[in-house]
This record gives C-alpha cells, structure tokens and sequence, in this order.
C-alpha cells in the first residue's frame, strides 16, 4: 500500500508556482518522503502540476491512498471564473 499526502492550500490559480503546494509519499517500508516538482523551470508545485502528476501515479496498479489537506473551498476566483454559486 502507497500513501500519499498533498497539502493543496494557497490562494492563486491553477498555474501559479506556490512554495506552500507540497506532495509526500510513503509505504510500509518508507517514511513520508517529499516528492520535488517535475514541473521543468518551476521551483514549486502547481495545482495543475499536482494534478497532472497525481494522474500519472494513480496509472499503475499499485493500492493507493490519497490525502488531500484542500482547506473549505476552492478559491473564490475559481466560482468566479466558471459563473458557478459560492455556496
């Protein structure tokens, strides 16, 4: 079993480069690791990185179990954005 947890928190866009977006992994012969940005030039996850990563990973057959420390909501632009209701 793989364990990974993602904190997802920050108040950007889908594209912005935040040092606060971090991804760790673990299984039952390791302890949490962080895992660094594949993003090329970016020294930070993006959401869309995270996301596009998490996908790739989820691919193989391996059992996983996925954390995702989201916060409330999406950021409000995201509502805003997509003309959907803030509720």
């Amino acid at each position: 079993m793989r364990y990974m947890g993602i904190d997802y928190s920050g108040a950007e866009t889908a594209n912005s480069s935040l040092k606060g977006l971090r991804v760790y992994e673990a299984d039952q012969a390791n302890s949490a690791t962080e895992i660094r940005t594949t993003g090329g030039q970016k020294m930070h996850w993006t959401r869309r990185t995270i996301g596009e990563w998490l996908v790739d990973q989820l691919r193989d057959s391996q059992p996983t179990l996925v954390g995702i420390d989201h916060g409330f909501s999406f950021p409000s632009k995201y509502f805003e954005t997509y003309s959907l209701p803030h509720d």
